[in-house]
Protein backbone atom coordinates (compact mmCIF):
# COMPACT_ATOMS: atom_id res chain seq x y z
CA UNK A 1 0.00 0.00 0.00
CA UNK A 2 1.31 3.63 -0.58
CA UNK A 3 0.02 6.88 0.07
CA UNK A 4 0.10 10.27 -1.48
CA UNK A 5 2.54 12.76 0.51
CA UNK A 6 0.63 14.97 2.80
CA UNK A 7 1.59 17.33 4.93
CA UNK A 8 0.55 16.98 9.13
CA UNK A 9 -2.14 16.58 10.11
CA UNK A 10 -1.90 13.55 8.17
CA UNK A 11 -5.05 12.29 5.93
CA UNK A 12 -4.49 9.74 3.68
CA UNK A 13 -5.69 8.54 0.56
CA UNK A 14 -6.41 4.99 0.71
CA UNK A 15 -5.37 4.31 -2.62
CA UNK A 16 -2.58 1.69 -3.92
CA UNK A 17 -0.25 2.95 -6.20
CA UNK A 18 -1.14 0.84 -9.03
CA UNK A 19 -4.12 2.16 -8.95
CA UNK A 20 -3.19 5.99 -9.14
CA UNK A 21 -0.70 5.60 -11.55
CA UNK A 22 -3.26 3.62 -14.35
CA UNK A 23 -5.36 6.32 -13.45
CA UNK A 24 -3.01 8.90 -14.64
CA UNK A 25 -2.28 7.36 -17.24
CA UNK A 26 -5.81 7.07 -18.75
CA UNK A 27 -5.95 10.71 -18.22
CA UNK A 28 -3.23 11.45 -20.43
CA UNK A 29 -5.37 9.59 -23.15
CA UNK A 30 -7.28 12.86 -24.67
CA UNK A 31 -4.10 15.11 -24.78
CA UNK A 32 -2.31 11.80 -26.36
CA UNK A 33 -4.77 11.25 -29.16
CA UNK A 34 -4.87 15.15 -30.20
CA UNK A 35 -1.04 14.74 -30.54
CA UNK A 36 -1.44 11.38 -32.87
CA UNK A 37 -4.51 13.21 -34.80
CA UNK A 38 -2.18 16.53 -35.96
CA UNK A 39 1.09 14.98 -35.32
CA UNK A 40 0.85 11.39 -36.55
CA UNK A 41 2.13 8.26 -35.23
CA UNK A 42 6.07 9.70 -33.46
CA UNK A 43 5.08 9.99 -30.69
CA UNK A 44 3.10 6.89 -30.19
CA UNK A 45 6.45 5.34 -31.38
CA UNK A 46 8.29 6.87 -28.87
CA UNK A 47 5.84 6.31 -26.20
CA UNK A 48 6.12 2.50 -27.08
CA UNK A 49 10.33 2.58 -27.11
CA UNK A 50 10.16 4.72 -23.91
CA UNK A 51 7.97 2.26 -22.25
CA UNK A 52 9.93 -1.18 -23.20
CA UNK A 53 13.14 0.33 -22.57
CA UNK A 54 11.75 1.33 -18.79
CA UNK A 55 9.93 -2.08 -18.27
CA UNK A 56 13.87 -3.32 -18.91
CA UNK A 57 16.00 -0.91 -16.87
CA UNK A 58 13.60 -1.71 -13.60
CA UNK A 59 13.56 -4.84 -14.41
CA UNK A 60 17.39 -4.72 -14.13
CA UNK A 61 17.58 -2.39 -11.04
CA UNK A 62 15.34 -4.10 -8.87
CA UNK A 63 17.12 -7.21 -9.58
CA UNK A 64 20.58 -5.56 -8.67
CA UNK A 65 18.70 -4.05 -5.47
CA UNK A 66 17.39 -7.52 -4.77
CA UNK A 67 13.95 -5.69 -4.33
CA UNK A 68 10.61 -7.27 -4.83
CA UNK A 69 10.25 -7.45 -8.65
CA UNK A 70 6.60 -8.42 -9.19
CA UNK A 71 5.04 -5.15 -6.46
CA UNK A 72 7.58 -2.67 -7.65
CA UNK A 73 7.97 -3.62 -11.72
CA UNK A 74 3.90 -3.35 -12.63
CA UNK A 75 3.31 -0.31 -9.97
CA UNK A 76 2.63 2.14 -12.82
CA UNK A 77 5.56 4.49 -11.74
CA UNK A 78 8.03 3.38 -14.46
CA UNK A 79 5.24 2.64 -17.41
CA UNK A 80 3.95 6.88 -16.55
CA UNK A 81 7.41 8.31 -16.74
CA UNK A 82 8.25 6.58 -19.89
CA UNK A 83 4.64 7.71 -21.03
CA UNK A 84 5.42 11.29 -19.84
CA UNK A 85 9.07 11.66 -21.47
CA UNK A 86 7.14 10.02 -24.46
CA UNK A 87 4.89 12.58 -24.90
CA UNK A 88 7.25 15.77 -24.65
CA UNK A 89 9.79 14.33 -27.31
CA UNK A 90 9.91 15.74 -30.76
CA UNK A 91 8.22 13.16 -33.03
CA UNK A 92 10.89 12.52 -35.79
CA UNK A 93 13.45 12.33 -33.02
CA UNK A 94 15.89 9.27 -33.39
CA UNK A 95 14.77 5.91 -31.40
CA UNK A 96 18.00 6.01 -29.47
CA UNK A 97 16.27 9.54 -28.18
CA UNK A 98 13.91 7.69 -26.07
CA UNK A 99 15.79 5.11 -25.22
CA UNK A 100 18.64 7.22 -23.35
CA UNK A 101 16.53 9.50 -21.91
CA UNK A 102 14.48 6.80 -20.56
CA UNK A 103 17.36 4.57 -19.36
CA UNK A 104 18.44 8.33 -17.48
CA UNK A 105 15.14 8.58 -16.00
CA UNK A 106 14.55 5.15 -14.76
CA UNK A 107 18.04 4.19 -13.69
CA UNK A 108 19.65 7.45 -12.46
CA UNK A 109 17.23 9.68 -11.51
CA UNK A 110 14.68 7.30 -9.64
CA UNK A 111 16.49 3.93 -8.52
CA UNK A 112 19.90 5.53 -7.92
CA UNK A 113 18.08 7.89 -5.35
CA UNK A 114 16.35 4.76 -3.87
CA UNK A 115 13.30 4.27 -6.34
CA UNK A 116 9.06 5.78 -5.84
CA UNK A 117 9.14 7.91 -2.97
CA UNK A 118 13.14 8.75 -2.94
CA UNK A 119 13.50 10.54 -6.11
CA UNK A 120 14.15 14.66 -5.52
CA UNK A 121 13.04 15.42 -9.74
CA UNK A 122 10.88 14.20 -11.78
CA UNK A 123 12.22 11.64 -13.40
CA UNK A 124 10.26 12.72 -16.49
CA UNK A 125 11.41 15.88 -17.01
CA UNK A 126 15.21 15.33 -15.92
CA UNK A 127 15.47 12.94 -18.43
CA UNK A 128 13.86 15.47 -21.10
CA UNK A 129 16.79 18.33 -19.60
CA UNK A 130 19.24 15.66 -20.10
CA UNK A 131 18.80 14.93 -23.73
CA UNK A 132 18.04 18.77 -24.41
CA UNK A 133 21.26 19.75 -22.91
CA UNK A 134 22.87 16.70 -24.96
CA UNK A 135 22.00 16.31 -27.58
CA UNK A 136 20.13 19.71 -28.78
CA UNK A 137 20.13 19.06 -32.73
CA UNK A 138 17.82 16.18 -32.05
CA UNK A 139 15.93 17.62 -29.33
CA UNK A 140 15.02 20.71 -31.78
CA UNK A 141 13.48 17.94 -34.82
CA UNK A 142 9.77 19.21 -34.01
CA UNK A 143 7.68 18.06 -36.86
CA UNK A 144 4.85 20.50 -38.27
CA UNK A 145 1.16 19.60 -37.93
CA UNK A 146 0.55 17.03 -40.46
CA UNK A 147 -1.78 19.53 -42.71
CA UNK A 148 1.61 21.39 -43.51
CA UNK A 149 3.66 18.66 -44.39
CA UNK A 150 4.26 17.29 -48.17
CA UNK A 151 5.60 13.66 -47.43
CA UNK A 152 2.58 11.23 -46.01
CA UNK A 153 3.87 10.14 -42.85
CA UNK A 154 1.98 7.31 -42.10
CA UNK A 155 3.25 4.46 -39.62
CA UNK A 156 5.32 2.71 -41.64
CA UNK A 157 7.12 6.04 -43.28
CA UNK A 158 7.10 7.48 -39.45
CA UNK A 159 8.46 4.57 -38.27
CA UNK A 160 11.26 4.12 -40.84
CA UNK A 161 12.08 7.82 -40.03
CA UNK A 162 12.64 7.55 -36.50
CA UNK A 163 15.03 4.69 -36.95
CA UNK A 164 16.85 5.74 -39.87
CA UNK A 165 16.38 9.18 -40.40
CA UNK A 166 15.01 8.66 -43.44
CA UNK A 167 11.60 8.10 -44.85
CA UNK A 168 10.65 4.87 -47.25
CA UNK A 169 10.84 7.58 -50.54
CA UNK A 170 14.35 8.73 -49.12
CA UNK A 171 13.56 12.38 -47.58
CA UNK A 172 15.22 13.39 -44.50
CA UNK A 173 13.73 15.11 -41.24
CA UNK A 174 15.06 18.29 -42.39
CA UNK A 175 13.40 17.92 -45.65
CA UNK A 176 9.99 16.46 -44.27
CA UNK A 177 10.54 20.21 -42.04
CA UNK A 178 10.44 22.32 -44.61
CA UNK A 179 8.16 24.04 -47.16
CA UNK A 180 8.15 24.66 -50.73
CA UNK A 181 9.70 28.15 -50.33
CA UNK A 182 12.64 26.32 -48.36
CA UNK A 183 11.54 27.83 -44.67
CA UNK A 184 12.07 25.35 -41.95
CA UNK A 185 9.05 24.68 -39.95
CA UNK A 186 9.53 25.00 -35.61
CA UNK A 187 7.04 24.65 -33.09
CA UNK A 188 4.85 28.17 -32.44
CA UNK A 189 6.95 28.89 -29.58
CA UNK A 190 10.46 28.41 -31.04
CA UNK A 191 8.82 30.59 -34.41
CA UNK A 192 7.77 33.41 -32.27
CA UNK A 193 10.53 33.67 -30.15
CA UNK A 194 13.15 33.74 -32.83
CA UNK A 195 10.62 36.44 -35.03
CA UNK A 196 10.95 38.62 -32.42
CA UNK A 197 14.37 38.19 -31.43
CA UNK A 198 14.80 39.15 -35.11
CA UNK A 199 12.29 42.22 -34.81
CA UNK A 200 9.11 41.19 -36.09
CA UNK A 201 6.19 41.89 -34.13
CA UNK A 202 3.83 39.54 -32.73
CA UNK A 203 1.47 40.18 -35.39
CA UNK A 204 3.93 39.55 -38.10
CA UNK A 205 5.39 36.65 -36.59
CA UNK A 206 1.68 34.82 -35.94
CA UNK A 207 1.27 34.98 -39.65
CA UNK A 208 3.25 31.84 -40.23
CA UNK A 209 1.23 29.13 -40.91
CA UNK A 210 2.29 26.59 -37.61
CA UNK A 211 -0.07 29.68 -35.79
CA UNK A 212 -2.91 28.31 -37.75
CA UNK A 213 -6.30 30.55 -37.24
CA UNK A 214 -5.95 30.61 -33.43
CA UNK A 215 -2.91 30.07 -31.42
CA UNK A 216 -0.82 27.03 -32.08
CA UNK A 217 -1.83 24.98 -34.88
CA UNK A 218 -2.19 21.29 -33.04
CA UNK A 219 -0.65 22.80 -29.90
CA UNK A 220 -4.18 24.39 -28.65
CA UNK A 221 -5.97 20.91 -29.19
CA UNK A 222 -3.12 18.77 -27.50
CA UNK A 223 -3.50 21.24 -24.55
CA UNK A 224 -7.13 21.21 -24.51
CA UNK A 225 -7.04 17.40 -24.05
CA UNK A 226 -4.54 17.84 -20.91
CA UNK A 227 -6.58 19.95 -19.21
CA UNK A 228 -9.66 18.11 -19.96
CA UNK A 229 -7.55 14.80 -18.05
CA UNK A 230 -6.21 17.07 -15.36
CA UNK A 231 -9.94 18.17 -14.82
CA UNK A 232 -11.08 14.55 -14.64
CA UNK A 233 -7.80 14.18 -11.95
CA UNK A 234 -9.37 16.63 -9.82
CA UNK A 235 -12.74 15.41 -9.89
CA UNK A 236 -11.40 12.29 -8.34
CA UNK A 237 -9.17 13.24 -6.29
CA UNK A 238 -5.90 11.86 -7.42
CA UNK A 239 -3.87 15.14 -7.66
CA UNK A 240 -4.27 18.73 -5.96
CA UNK A 241 -5.86 21.33 -7.52
CA UNK A 242 -3.77 23.95 -5.81
CA UNK A 243 -0.59 23.12 -8.07
CA UNK A 244 -2.32 23.38 -11.59
CA UNK A 245 -4.50 26.55 -10.86
CA UNK A 246 -2.06 28.64 -9.14
CA UNK A 247 0.49 28.25 -12.00
CA UNK A 248 -1.95 28.61 -14.53
CA UNK A 249 -3.13 31.96 -12.96
CA UNK A 250 0.81 33.01 -12.34
CA UNK A 251 1.56 32.46 -15.84
CA UNK A 252 -1.81 34.28 -17.36
CA UNK A 253 -1.07 37.45 -14.73
CA UNK A 254 2.71 37.92 -16.11
CA UNK A 255 1.75 37.27 -19.88
CA UNK A 256 -1.05 39.22 -19.30
CA UNK A 257 1.46 42.09 -17.65
CA UNK A 258 3.70 41.28 -20.41
CA UNK A 259 0.82 41.96 -23.07
CA UNK A 260 -0.39 45.17 -21.79
CA UNK A 261 3.08 46.83 -21.81
CA UNK A 262 4.72 45.71 -24.91
CA UNK A 263 1.69 43.63 -27.19
CA UNK A 264 4.35 44.03 -30.16
CA UNK A 265 6.87 41.74 -28.65
CA UNK A 266 4.71 39.70 -25.83
CA UNK A 267 2.00 37.36 -27.00
CA UNK A 268 -1.22 36.92 -25.35
CA UNK A 269 -1.96 35.05 -22.38
CA UNK A 270 -4.03 32.35 -24.26
CA UNK A 271 -1.05 31.82 -26.62
CA UNK A 272 1.07 30.98 -23.59
CA UNK A 273 -1.88 28.52 -22.09
CA UNK A 274 -2.42 26.40 -25.29
CA UNK A 275 1.13 26.08 -26.76
CA UNK A 276 4.04 23.99 -25.63
CA UNK A 277 3.88 21.97 -22.84
CA UNK A 278 1.98 24.08 -20.87
CA UNK A 279 -1.10 22.38 -19.73
CA UNK A 280 0.76 18.65 -19.44
CA UNK A 281 3.29 20.38 -16.93
CA UNK A 282 0.85 22.14 -14.85
CA UNK A 283 -1.58 18.78 -14.30
CA UNK A 284 0.57 15.93 -14.61
CA UNK A 285 4.08 17.09 -13.85
CA UNK A 286 4.10 19.79 -11.69
CA UNK A 287 1.51 17.47 -9.53
CA UNK A 288 3.91 14.28 -8.49
CA UNK A 289 3.27 13.96 -4.81
CA UNK A 290 7.23 12.83 -4.70
CA UNK A 291 8.92 16.01 -5.99
CA UNK A 292 6.40 18.74 -5.25
CA UNK A 293 5.14 20.34 -2.31
CA UNK A 294 3.22 18.43 0.13
CA UNK A 295 1.14 21.43 2.06
CA UNK A 296 -1.37 23.60 0.94
CA UNK A 297 0.22 26.77 1.31
CA UNK A 298 3.41 25.12 -0.40
CA UNK A 299 1.82 23.82 -3.48
CA UNK A 300 0.46 27.69 -3.98
CA UNK A 301 3.76 29.01 -3.85
CA UNK A 302 5.34 26.17 -6.10
CA UNK A 303 2.59 26.74 -8.90
CA UNK A 304 3.10 30.66 -8.76
CA UNK A 305 6.54 29.90 -8.65
CA UNK A 306 6.68 27.77 -11.77
CA UNK A 307 4.36 29.85 -13.98
CA UNK A 308 6.72 32.95 -13.07
CA UNK A 309 9.74 30.68 -14.03
CA UNK A 310 8.26 29.66 -17.57
CA UNK A 311 6.87 33.03 -18.40
CA UNK A 312 10.78 34.25 -17.93
CA UNK A 313 12.37 31.34 -19.90
CA UNK A 314 10.28 31.94 -23.02
CA UNK A 315 10.64 35.44 -23.03
CA UNK A 316 13.99 36.09 -22.12
CA UNK A 317 15.70 32.79 -21.64
CA UNK A 318 17.44 30.71 -24.24
CA UNK A 319 14.74 28.26 -24.78
CA UNK A 320 11.60 28.40 -26.37
CA UNK A 321 9.49 26.28 -23.78
CA UNK A 322 11.02 26.06 -20.24
CA UNK A 323 8.58 23.44 -18.59
CA UNK A 324 11.27 20.93 -18.09
CA UNK A 325 13.60 23.54 -16.54
CA UNK A 326 11.18 25.59 -14.77
CA UNK A 327 9.76 21.90 -13.06
CA UNK A 328 13.55 20.84 -12.07
CA UNK A 329 13.96 24.21 -10.29
CA UNK A 330 10.34 23.68 -8.13
CA UNK A 331 11.21 20.39 -7.82
CA UNK A 332 15.17 21.60 -5.79
CA UNK A 333 12.72 24.59 -4.10
CA UNK A 334 9.64 22.29 -2.88
CA UNK A 335 11.76 20.65 0.42
CA UNK A 336 12.79 24.68 1.57
CA UNK A 337 8.81 26.04 0.72
CA UNK A 338 7.35 22.94 2.72
CA UNK A 339 9.17 24.31 5.71
CA UNK A 340 8.05 27.66 5.66
CA UNK A 341 4.77 26.62 4.55
CA UNK A 342 3.64 23.25 6.45
CA UNK A 343 0.78 23.73 8.72
CA UNK A 344 1.00 23.74 12.84
CA UNK A 345 0.84 20.28 14.04
CA UNK A 346 -2.11 19.42 16.45
CA UNK A 347 -1.32 19.95 19.85
CA UNK A 348 1.44 22.44 19.03
CA UNK A 349 0.90 26.25 19.83
CA UNK A 350 3.13 28.95 17.49
CA UNK A 351 6.53 28.61 18.53
CA UNK A 352 6.66 25.39 19.91
CA UNK A 353 9.56 23.27 18.86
Amino acid sequence: MAFWIASSPHNHNQTKTPNLMRLVIYATLPGILAQWYFFGWGNLIHIALAMATALVCEFTVLSLRKKPISHELFDGSALLTALLLGICLPALAPWWISVIGTMFAIVIVKQLYGGLGHNPFNPAMAGYVMLLVSFPLQMTLWQPPLSLVAVDLNFTNTLTTILTGFTLEGYSVEQIRTTIDGITMATPLDTLKTNTGLGLTVLESIESPVFGDNFALGWEWINAGFLLGGIFLIFKKAIAWQTPVSFLISLFICSFIGYSISPDSSASTMFHWFSGATMLGAFFILTDPVTGATSTKGRIVVGLLAGLLVYLIRTAGGYPDGIAFAILLCNMSAPLIDQYTRPRTYGHIKGDK
